[in-house]
């Protein structure tokens, strides 16, 4: 059969020689005689070793044979087209020469036609330019008298509506004509811009003088300004005749010296205050309320100015307390008869609000005379800012006025004014931590009597402390800018480290008594500063100073910028260096206190450490198990002190004070007590009833598990209290398991000794403590040994 299949396969190859020799020359290299391989890849792929497919050959022959055929077909059309290509190619360049070479030429001809037609239009050219430039300034001219034309016939227009009497008109009109002011200001003519100004003015002088006479007439009669509060609604006396007729008066002579706001603006130049001041810059306020403020200045600059008794530089309250009196007084008739008025005329402002400005305008201007002339006097400066703020406080909240308007906050934020209000506020802060930290009461809590409000135990001393603190920040935080605000942040840091100092200097002074009242006070105040500084820093006013001081501070060193990266990441806070300052106090001063209870204790448990746990009868062989006597002293020096700083310390600080001294005291009894002696049955029997029933019950109080806060004494109980058979198979598994260890240096049996000490519930102390309790056990059988 293989024979057969051999002949066959070799027949094949005949035949395809016989058909194909130039394609087997082709896949063969005729040098070295060797078939390429990807040929021989191709023919096993499509072969492969079933010599059955060989039938498959000569039909692969044939498809190979017509596609070598097709390609030599094309090969053949290609290279008779290029040349075809080529040469029409070569015929369109020659054609794209010969136009480009005519264009060419006739370009030369326009170039020539096109220079002598300028040459000879030049003269033409001139001439025209001349002309042209006549025109231009005959239009200029015809312009310029088309706006005098327009003004004289504005001018005109409001005369004759003037000696119509129709002032509604006349005011109509000038309004137009400020418009065309204002829209000729960017002009260079200035004739005309000084002849438009000058008519504006004219105009406007006249109708203001004629709508001013008549409207402080009807004021007169509405008896304006109100000196006192108006019993019902805004209205005229009940004597005054016509009122009806009054108020229709009134608001026609508003509505047309509201026309005249266009024309007062362009020509009167508002007052404004010292560029040092940094006010903002509202729009002037309207006319017809400046005549309404005019009497209301008049008294104002009358009993405040010159040498008036009401002038006193001791009691800025009475012109604050007039203001606002004025304000209450007219807010009624505000809103109620003023603002209809230019809801009508379409004006957007609040009469109140406008009212209001131009007051607080006098007491602006009252402020900046006033404050160099007792910046020096500590007593009359700080009444002053007292009553500013107080006077700020009352415009803001009871009549809604807007901190972005010029208030007197920018007057004290002036350089000098300011300055002196932070040496004096921190000079005045200091000396109230002195009286504070001096006074009687300084360390006792105002509310010790009342449990619910006492759970922080804050000592009077330290609450008005930070009342002190808060006080000052309501009185920065309205301050126009972020810079005068965090200048007031760093003076409340300042204080805060300086109180931090101060309560430091008193602990060492009462470091010898760590459990005493005033130490255990010290204490609680660090606790409640740290407390209070950590809830503020979540607070929005001062995260928003935060943001202020990353966008105010650019130019750093490398830690600074770090700081910055991370106050910028929220992770800190404005308050972490003075929080993290004073954790560090109240850690140290915990430690004292837990060290000088620890001290005591391990003082008084010198003759339980000496126990005779060796030779201790059995539980059997006592009646009743009772509490050994050597450890009473411990136990009742240990109770005492619990209760002593439970009644002394807020319950955080008594959380974390008795859970440290429990850490301690488990160390100490499972170092010094257990592994330093050795445990009969009853001994051992005897360390855990004096630890479950006793020491343990002592923080029962505290938490529901106490012995889970012993769990070094708690685990070797465990062990020292094992039965025996359960304590030998326990000690073979870890020997085992310890073997296996030091064997193939590997864990594989660590996790089954783990496991049998997790069953028993050891779960801290690892298998080599185990093994060492073990060793402590005195009652072990014969045999076992």
């Amino acid at each position: 059969m293989a024979s057969f299949e051999t002949g066959k396969e070799s027949d094949a190859s005949n035949q395809s020689d016989h058909k194909n020799p130039n394609e087997i020359c082709g896949l063969v290299d005729m040098d070295t005689c060797e078939i390429p391989s990807y040929v021989c890849e191709f023919v096993e792929k499509e072969i492969g070793n079933d010599f059955k497919s060989l039938k498959k050959v000569s039909n692969l022959i044939e498809t190979i044979t017509e596609e070598k055929k097709h390609l030599e077909e094309q090969v053949l059309t290609v290279s008779s087209e290029a040349p075809k290509r080529i040469q029409a190619a070569l015929k369109n360049a020659e054609n794209s020469k010969t136009a480009l070479g005519l264009l060419l030429q006739k370009e030369n001809v326009v170039t020539e036609s096109i220079s002598r037609h300028l040459e000879e239009a030049a003269p033409w050219m001139d001439d025209l330019g001349v002309l042209i430039s006549q025109m231009e300034e005959v239009e200029r001219h015809l312009s310029y008298l088309k706006w005098i034309s327009q003004i004289e016939e504005l001018s005109d227009n409001i005369q004759q509506h003037l000696m119509t009497n129709d002032v509604a008109e006349a005011a109509s009109t000038l309004v137009c004509m400020a418009e065309l002011a204002i829209k000729l200001q960017e002009s260079s003519c200035s004739h005309l811009l000084t002849f438009i100004k000058s008519t504006v003015q004219f105009w406007h002088k006249i109708l203001k003088d004629k709508l001013t006479s008549d409207f402080e007439e009807v004021l007169n009669h509405l008896h304006w300004p109100f000196i006192g509060p108006l019993p019902s609604s805004a209205s005229v006396p009940p004597a005054s005749a016509n009122v009806a007729e009054i108020y229709t008066n009134f608001e026609t002579l508003f509505s047309q010296l509201l026309k005249l706001q266009t024309s007062d603006e362009l020509i009167t130049k508002p007052k404004e205050m010292p560029e040092k001041y940094s006010l903002p810059a509202p729009p002037p306020i309207m006319l017809p309320i400046q005549l309404m403020l005019s009497p209301l200045q008049k008294r104002f600059r009358y009993h405040f100015t010159g040498n008036k008794q009401t002038n006193v530089l001791s009691k800025p309250e009475w012109y604050l307390t007039q203001v606002l009196m004025w304000i209450g007084n007219h807010t009624k008739f505000l809103q109620e008869r003023i603002q209809p008025i230019l809801t009508i005329a379409g004006s957007s402002v609040n009469a109140h609000l406008e009212f209001t400005r131009g007051l607080v305008m006098l007491v602006l201007e009252k402020l900046a005379v006033d404050i160099p002339l007792l910046l020096y006097d500590d007593i009359l400066f700080c009444h002053l800012v007292d009553e500013v703020l107080l006077f700020q406080r009352e415009l803001h909240t009871a009549h809604g006025y807007p901190s972005n308007l010029p208030n007197c906050m920018h007057i004290l934020s002036e350089e000098t004014c300011f300055q002196r209000w932070l040496t004096v506020e921190r000079k005045l802060a200091l000396e109230k931590m002195d009286s504070m930290l001096s006074a009687e009461a300084a360390w006792t809590s105002q509310y010790k009597d009342i449990s619910d409000v006492d759970e922080m135990k804050v000592p009077d001393s330290a609450e008005t402390f930070m009342t002190l603190l808060l006080v000052i920040t309501d009185r920065y935080r309205n301050l126009p800018t972020a810079p005068r605000k965090l200048k007031f942040l760093e003076l409340q840091k300042d204080l805060v480290d300086d109180f931090r100092i101060r309560l430091t200097q008193v602990m060492k002074e009462e470091s010898r008594d760590p459990l005493g009242f005033r130490y255990c006070a010290i204490l609680n105040a660090v606790n409640y500063i740290a407390t209070v500084l950590g809830d503020w820093a979540d607070n929005v006013f001062f995260l928003q100073l935060q943001q202020a001081a990353l966008e105010i501070c650019t130019d750093l060193s490398a830690s600074s910028k770090l700081q910055l990266g991370l106050l910028a990441s929220m992770e800190i806070s404005v308050f972490d260096d003075l929080i993290n300052l004073l954790e560090r106090l109240k850690n140290d001063m915990l430690s004292r206190q837990v060290e000088h209870v620890f001290k005591e204790v391990k003082e008084a448990a010198r003759m339980y450490k000496k126990e005779r746990w060796l030779s201790l009868p059995s539980q059997s062989e006592q009646a009743v198990m009772s509490l050994s006597s050597s450890a009473c002293p411990m136990l009742v020096a240990l109770r005492d002190r619990l209760l002593q700083m439970e009644q002394q310390l807020c319950h955080a600080l008594f959380k974390t004070v008795w859970q440290m001294l429990a850490e301690k005291l488990d160390l100490f009894i499972y170092q010094d007590i257990i592994l330093a002696n050795h445990f009969n049955e009853g001994g051992a029997a005897q360390l855990q009833f004096d630890m479950s029933r006793n020491l343990f019950p002592l923080f029962s109080h505290y938490c529901k598990r106490p012995e889970n806060y012993f769990k070094h004494v708690k685990e070797a109980c465990i062990i020292l209290n094992l039965n025996v058979g359960p304590a030998l198979l326990l000690k073979d598994v870890l020997q085992s398991a310890s073997e296996s260890l030091n064997a193939c240096n590997s864990n594989d049996k660590l996790p089954s000794s783990t496991a049998a000490l997790n069953e028993l519930g050891i779960y801290k102390l690892a298998p080599q403590d185990v093994e060492i309790l073990f060793n402590l056990r005195t009652n072990w059988p014969n045999a076992g040994k």
